[in-house]
């Protein structure tokens, strides 16, 4: 067979000559929006490759951008990956602190950025040791007043080129794409992707029973491109020759709604306080969601209750997915097999509230402390374990050591049960499973239960000192405006729900809860607020 090697620019490629027309529709960060199809976006692509050579980017040098889901964002993905380079995707959620050490420890050479975000790096610009150059994703017109040196205009620079270009061929196994993580310890790791874990991630969201993404859909990826490649879908819509709606810089339930409406979105995908927000819009207004089918959810558990409104309301799919930064990011996915597809409504919405089935090219399994694999029977609980073709190997420059088992296996830091069907469901994080008296409580099936309290907004449990059950649940919730909830009435809420043993032993109160770069409600952080907090009876 042919030796044609795996490569991100093949994607461009193919939508380039066989969906020309289809349309990319991107909001703009400095105002108003912007139109094209596949083929003008190829060329501009290849004038960004073009101008970025002239700028001394390299094979395997590093391109940081700072941007929000727009075209010229998608542009320098397919044009800095597609020379060879890096795309370094950087999350501006991040502290200063992190940003400037993320960029000095990927060594960035040029950070590409949107104006939103100029006065963030003015202030850290100082102590960016490789940036050579700073290129705001405007035009010449709306250049703002900077601080920053060596400053160019995205627009100035590739309207230089003549966009006669052709993608070079090299090894499918070369550097694509750098992401860092943000929910781990210490300074946030790498995870260096290939152009073959990109290839072949997308492929995979390409199937029927992933993303849903076919050359018919229009996909509103309201998930950052900096957040785990966007869950890849800006790969698969090229791929598929999708037409492709990005809303820049906006995240507000009326702007999305519009979008969903004017555009006949058909798929979207987000992180569940993203729908949260809409399913509030659309009580309050009477609108529906026109032609969206299918929203997949990740990020973090879906309460059931959102599963349940977007069916029976407003007639979307809700597909549940899990994945992190390590796996590229799709691990499992929600969608039904043969196996659940004659349950009873009610049995098909509980598997729905799972993360979902291992994908095809993810290996999975749970295991014992001591490394033993536990059977699928839906009640046995151990840590996931993943490998596969698009699994992180090690972190970037080596940090961290050896993260893989003898036998390949990355632990995701996930505590989690899997079914018969093949069927996983998160219970905890290892590092927030609640441990009273021995067994464990999962924090996450609380809060799922919580939030379809009428009185509650968002909830986070946490595990609290006990002088005789060594840990207890403590839920601290935002209520609704002009609302509240005391322990008593949360008991007699979720006494149907989960055991009665798990139900907390105190509720409090807060105007809101901590949340990380990703949108995730921050343990780590809540846990520190809540240090010196001790049960009322205790």
């Amino acid at each position: 067979m042919q030796d044609w090697p795996l490569l991100v620019s093949k994607f461009l490629e193919h939508a380039e000559v066989n969906h020309p027309k289809r349309e990319i529709v991107s909001m703009l960060p400095e105002g108003g929006q912007f139109r094209y199809d596949f083929a003008a976006h190829a060329v501009r692509a290849k004038k960004c490759a073009q101008a970025l050579g002239r700028l001394g980017i390299g094979f395997g040098d590093r391109v940081a951008t700072l941007a929000w889901n727009t075209h010229r964002h998608m542009e320098i993905w397919f044009g800095a990956s597609g020379m060879g380079a890096v795309t370094h995707t950087v999350n501006p959620r991040l502290f200063p602190e992190q940003l400037i050490y993320i960029m000095n420890h990927a060594e960035d050479r040029v950070l590409m950025l949107d104006i939103t975000f100029v006065p963030l790096i003015e202030a850290i610009a100082e102590h960016l040791t490789t940036i050579e150059h700073f290129v705001l994703l405007v035009g010449r017109e709306h250049m703002p007043e900077t601080k920053l040196k060596n400053v160019l205009s995205y627009e100035e620079l590739i309207e230089a080129e003549d966009g006669n270009y052709n993608w070079p061929t090299f090894d499918e196994n070369t550097a694509c794409g750098l992401c860092y993580t943000s929910g781990t310890t210490g300074n946030p790791k790498g995870v260096l992707y290939s152009h073959r874990s990109n290839f072949l991630h997308t492929l995979l969201a390409l199937t029927g029973d992933t993303l849903g993404i076919r050359s018919t859909s229009v996909i509103l990826p309201v998930v950052p491109m900096f957040h785990a490649n966007s869950w890849g879908i800006p790969y698969a819509a090229a791929g598929s020759g999708a037409k492709l709606v990005l809303n820049g810089p906006h995240h507000d339930p009326e702007t999305l709604h519009k979008l969903i409406v004017d555009e006949g979105i058909t798929v979207t995908a987000a992180v569940p306080t993203v729908w949260a927000g809409m399913l509030k819009y659309l009580q309050a207004t009477g609108k529906d969601m026109a032609e969206l089918k299918i929203v997949t959810i990740g990020g973090s558990a879906v309460p059931r209750s959102m599963i349940k409104t977007f069916q029976d309301d407003y007639g979307v799919r809700v597909n549940h997915a899990w994945g992190m930064t390590e796996t590229s990011p799709l691990g499992s996915l929600g969608s039904e097999n043969a196996a659940v597809q004659n349950l009873s409504p009610k049995e098909k919405l509980d598997v729905q509230c799972k993360q979902g089935r291992m994908v095809l090219g993810v290996e999975m399994c749970i295991m014992d402390d001591d490394g033993n694999k536990l059977p699928r029977d839906g009640e046995s609980s151990g840590r996931v374990m993943v490998r596969g073709p698009w699994v992180v190997k090690s972190y970037f420059k080596g940090d961290a050591g050896n993260i893989l088992d003898d036998d390949n296996w990355f632990d995701t830091g996930d505590v989690a049960c899997i079914d018969e069907h093949g069927y996983m469901q998160i219970t905890d994080r290892a590092k927030d499973v609640i441990k009273s008296g021995g067994e464990w409580i999962s924090s996450i099936d609380l809060e799922n239960e919580a939030v379809g309290h009428p009185k509650v907004l968002e909830a986070a449990v946490i595990g609290r000192y006990h002088p005789k059950w060594d840990e207890r649940p403590l839920m601290v919730v935002v209520p609704e405006e002009g609302q509240t909830v005391d322990v008593a009435e949360m008991h007699a809420y979720l006494e149907d729900k989960v055991a009665k043993w798990w139900l907390p032993d105190d509720v409090v109160i807060v105007k809101e809860l901590p949340h990380t770069a990703t949108g995730k409600i921050s343990k780590k952080d809540l846990r520190e607020q809540f240090k010196d907090y001790s049960f009322p009876d205790a």
